[in-house]
């Protein structure tokens, strides 16, 4: 600016019609990176892309009843994504997921049967271990400062031995025993792994409860104070705890939403199968985990939402059932998910380092 615009008295003229002032700082950045800063955007893509892939390169995709059963393999990942996701926002993960899903399944099965009770009551003491795993996760994490990956590692490993040793030393067997003649199971088996016809094609009642759960669970990370206190101590516990968040309740809170998820999931598995196998598990949480690094949750914590690992769920479902209906070795599904999981980082990298340039 001249000196001799220096000098001219200010006058407040108004701006000419369909004009915006803007100095600059206030500039609103194009449609394009707003959308690529949402954490779901990206998978959602992929999701697309696999499924019209898949639609092209397996055509029994095509059929109404393989789309349901690729909906029922994604629920079964996606109903513990999403818990998982939600701890990752808040700075941490769960390695013990995968076998506590067996260790909810097997106190069921064989409290209610060895005991001679109602199944229900198998259920609910269930709920109350796996509830009781997560908040002792939490609170070794909270009391010692360890990382969360050292913490469920031990976890994982005391469960892995415990689901086998107490299996054999109660059943003389690795499996439980058939529980699908007792009191109570088949109110049970409604609730946790009935089907219900829409068109002619048989879906999975788990598929409901996957799209419930992760429509409470937007809503809690979108419209509650509790989620901002999940992006708050994911982003930086010390700041959050000095505004004062409550940090220790929110870390050890989404481990026990974590174990919900597992007895949910161990509950489905038990009354869809009426007995189960007590190795199982092992590897799950890993799937579970990068179903949600693929929706866009960050390791780091901080970043993510529930709509993403729902997608990252779905391509895993798509990928595990349309190799097996292209008729491609299924060998190769592992490989799929390694290639999906390193181009999912990239990408949330990229659509990071965008979303942020000015």
């Amino acid at each position: 600016m001249s000196m001799t615009q220096q000098a001219t008295p200010a006058v407040d003229t108004p701006p000419a019609p369909g004009q915006k002032q803007s100095d600059g700082r206030t500039r609103q950045r194009p449609l394009a990176l707003r959308l690529l800063a949402r954490p779901e955007v990206g998978v959602f893509l992929g999701a697309v892309a696999v499924l019209v892939f898949f639609l092209f390169a397996a055509p029994p995709v095509r059929d109404g009843s393989s789309m349901a059963n690729i909906l029922y393999q994604s629920s079964t990942i996606g109903i513990m994504a999403l818990p998982v996701a939600l701890l990752m926002i808040g700075g941490e993960f769960d390695l013990s997921a995968g076998v506590a899903v067996i260790t909810s399944a097997l106190t069921a099965s064989m409290l209610s049967y060895q005991l001679t009770l109602n199944v229900w009551v198998g259920v609910i003491v269930a709920l109350l271990v796996s509830l009781a795993i997560g908040a002792f996760n939490g609170w070794l994490l909270v009391k010692t400062g360890l990382p969360s990956f050292l913490v469920t590692l031990g976890t994982f490993l005391i469960l892995q031995g415990v689901n086998l040793a107490v299996t054999k030393l109660v059943t003389e067997n690795v499996a439980t025993d058939d529980i699908s003649d007792m009191d109570g199971f088949t109110q049970a088996q409604k609730l946790f792994a009935s089907t219900f016809n829409v068109g002619g094609v048989n879906v999975k009642i788990t598929v409901v409860w996957w799209l419930v759960f992760a429509a409470l669970a937007t809503w809690v990370l979108l419209r509650t104070k509790y989620g901002n206190w999940i992006f708050a101590v994911g982003g930086n516990k010390h700041s959050a705890r000095a505004v004062g968040v409550p940090v220790t309740f929110t870390k050890i809170s989404l481990f026990m939403l974590v174990g919900f998820g597992a007895w949910f999931v161990g509950m489905h598995q038990l009354f869809s199968f009426n007995t189960v196998q007590s190795g199982e598990g092992v590897g799950q949480e890993l799937i579970y985990i990068a179903a949600a690094v693929i929706g866009g949750c960050l390791l780091t914590g901080g970043y993510g939402s529930a709509i993403g690992p729902v997608f990252g769920a779905f391509m895993f479902g798509m990928v595990q059932q349309g190799i097996v209906y292209a008729g491609w070795n299924p060998d190769w599904f592992k490989a799929f998910l390694g290639v999906m999981l390193l181009g999912a980082v990239l990408i949330n990298l990229w659509v990071q380092r965008t979303a942020t340039r000015r």
